[in-house]
């Protein structure tokens, strides 16, 4: 969204008074609105289609969706998914009716936050969409494929928005203020400050414009600085949307940078999230994870160290409990990284929910009673401890029948190294074992 004209003097907020009013006033998704590119091919062909449109707050899909009414003649209804309902839909399904009856005008149907809707609401758009009586375009924050239905997304492109670049910011900073502020100006720390704060949301943008503009009229105030932005606005977090793309996106990347031994990137990932408002005790369970999904066996101490790091935020809490998150996360993005005991977990869990049940080898039950000795319970059961190295060579400690198995394979770092060279010694012994007995 990004734009220019409108009465200055209206009541309207700033982001909508400089809402573009043509194509060509649009800042940003030129890899949807260059030449040559999908939105601008479908503009210039003047065949509408329904679509969805998926993208972070404040980067164009109600201004997009407008401007397509606009350039096609057509009927332009906007209801929200938060706010509607069945009726909702019905009322707009009959007002393209009238619409088509009267005029042979068409009509674009933008739900925006088409997530929300469930099922049933989704369901039915299908036969008007189907019959083309409506083109949908739906707005989303959340990604399509998990949250719009299959037959829905079957029937529309899925576009692509994303956040406005620093540069793309910095041109709507400078439209904004040469058309709204004409007689404020910003240096260069302030101008930096807003953007960043903005974190690529257009409309966020414009509304800290706006308030800035209206302190400095209180103030008496005709250049912000830095100090003045900070003393003005609340504090405004960055772009974090708990349980969203945003979130999951991060904590993968946090993750990701953790198992690929990237400290300062672990790092980088971590503050963002804590700078996002993530919730401190998240994270702490997050690391724990890492700790045995990544590091494992290569060295135990990880998964301490995040315990540990986890309890002392407990004790300390905000801010003083996030520097030992932030050491443990330095910790595991330097130990030295297994994933054997995760796959190992991984295949047995496989196994066993496709086999049978194999009942318990009588020589490993346990005989308490004088009736299970006498059934032949824990015969033959060698005890570990009264042989050589307190190792029974060439027992076997599955269900008969079983197919061999070698789940947990060691990798050659860390301690898994040692471990690794002790496992393949007592095999070792029991081939031996088993080669003497046959």
């Amino acid at each position: 969204m990004n734009g220019v004209t409108a009465d200055s003097q209206s009541h309207a907020p700033l982001a909508e008074r400089l809402r573009p009013r043509t194509l060509a006033e649009v800042i940003g998704q030129a890899h949807l609105l260059g030449p040559g590119k999908p939105l601008a091919m479908a503009f210039q062909s003047g065949q509408l289609h329904s679509m969805i449109l998926w993208g972070p707050p404040g980067v164009g899909k109600t201004t997009l969706a407008r401007l397509m009414a606009d350039a096609f003649a057509a009927d332009f209804i906007a209801i929200s998914a938060v706010f509607s309902g069945i009726r909702e839909i019905r009322e707009a399904v009959a007002r393209a009716e009238v619409t088509r009856a009267r005029s042979g005008r068409r009509t674009i149907l933008f739900v925006d936050e088409v997530h929300r809707f469930n099922k049933a609401q989704q369901d039915a758009f299908l036969p008007y969409v189907e019959g083309g009586l409506l083109t949908f375009v739906g707005a989303t924050t959340e990604n399509p494929s998990f949250e719009v239905n299959t037959a829905l997304l079957s029937r529309a492109s899925v576009y692509v928005l994303h956040p406005l670049s620093s540069e793309e910011m910095g041109q709507l900073f400078e439209r904004a203020c040469r058309q709204a502020l004409p007689g404020l100006s910003f240096d260069d720390d302030a101008r930096f400050r807003l953007i960043g704060l903005a974190d690529g949301d257009a409309r966020r943008l414009l509304n800290l414009i706006e308030q800035i503009g209206t302190a400095t009229q209180t103030a008496r105030v005709d250049c912000v600085d830095g100090a003045f932005v900070d003393q003005t606005l609340a504090q405004s977090l960055r772009r974090f949307d708990k349980g969203g793309d945003a979130f999951h996106d991060q904590i993968s990347a946090l993750h990701k940078a953790v198992r690929g031994s990237s400290p300062d990137a672990a790092l980088y990932w971590f503050c963002r999230m804590l700078d996002g408002g993530a919730d401190p005790r998240y994270l702490a369970r997050r690391i724990v994870r890492m700790a045995w999904e990544d590091v494992g066996l290569a060295d135990p101490r990880a998964a301490r160290i995040a315990l540990d790091a986890a309890e002392t935020y407990e004790r300390l809490g905000s801010p003083e409990g996030e520097l030992a998150l932030a050491e443990a996360v330095l910790y595991l993005a330097m130990a030295a990284k297994s994933n054997a005991g995760y796959l190992a977990y991984n295949s047995a869990r496989s196994f066993i929910s496709g086999d049978r049940s194999r009942p318990v080898p009588f020589h490993l039950r346990n005989a308490p009673t004088r009736l299970m000795k006498k059934l032949g319970y824990g015969k033959d059961y060698r005890y570990a401890h009264d042989e050589t190295d307190a190792y029974a060579a060439g027992e076997t400690y599955f269900p008969e029948g079983m197919p061999a198995v070698e789940w947990y394979r060691p990798v050659a770092r860390g301690l898994e190294i040692r471990i690794g060279e002790k496992l393949a010694h007592l095999r070792e012994l029991d081939r031996q074992a088993r080669q003497e007995k046959d």
